[in-house]
């Protein structure tokens, strides 16, 4: 009885288990395996709990943050608000478009530099040539003048009215197919 007392107490006594301890190299053990894992998923969350804490900011913070969230959907939905008004009222809305022309290119170049550079688009100067003067812009305001009154006649219901002196007169433009149309519909 002796022999199987002391080979029991060397494969369990002292603390070992040698089966266990076999086991263990060709198996892994379950309880270590569900312990690390929990250690990782609280690791896990501590590091997404860091990452994505609010700070507490303040009222002045908080209003220039949403400020800042303005101009973006601003202008996505003024341009489709133009559009819109377009259809609904084309005599008024090429009224404000004829004021548009006034606007000397210098000043759109410096309204595109704004918004391109407000958002993170890189300015390409490469090309751009300033090649009109504001001289150049306000020569074309007797033009934009008469074609604003040409609008507002036709907005009053007045007959027909004469084309601004820079277009070309009816049948001879640069369109063949819009020409045969209206010695078709003429």
């Amino acid at each position: 009885m002796g022999l199987i007392e002391g080979t029991l107490d060397t494969m369990f006594g002292g603390g070992r288990n040698v089966v266990r301890d076999t086991v263990e190299v060709f198996r892994e053990n379950a309880e270590a395996a569900g312990q690390r894992e929990a250690q990782l998923r609280g690791a896990t969350l501590d590091q997404f709990a860091a990452e994505f804490a609010v700070p507490r900011r303040g009222l002045f913070d908080r209003m220039m943050d949403g400020l800042n969230r303005v101009p973006r959907p601003a202008m996505a939905l003024g341009t489709l608000g133009l559009m819109v008004a377009a259809m609904v009222d084309p005599i008024w809305f090429a009224s404000r478009m004829q004021g548009i022309a006034l606007v000397p290119e210098p000043l759109w170049w410096l309204l595109g530099a704004i918004v391109s550079f407000y958002f993170g688009a890189r300015h390409q100067a490469k090309g751009q040539e300033f090649n009109r003067s504001i001289a150049e812009t306000l020569a074309r305001a007797p033009v934009v003048q008469r074609n604003i009154g040409a609008l507002r006649a036709l907005e009053s219901g007045f007959g027909s009215v004469a084309p601004a002196a820079d277009l070309p007169p009816t049948g001879e433009g640069p369109n063949p197919a819009l020409d045969a149309w209206r010695r078709g519909n003429g």
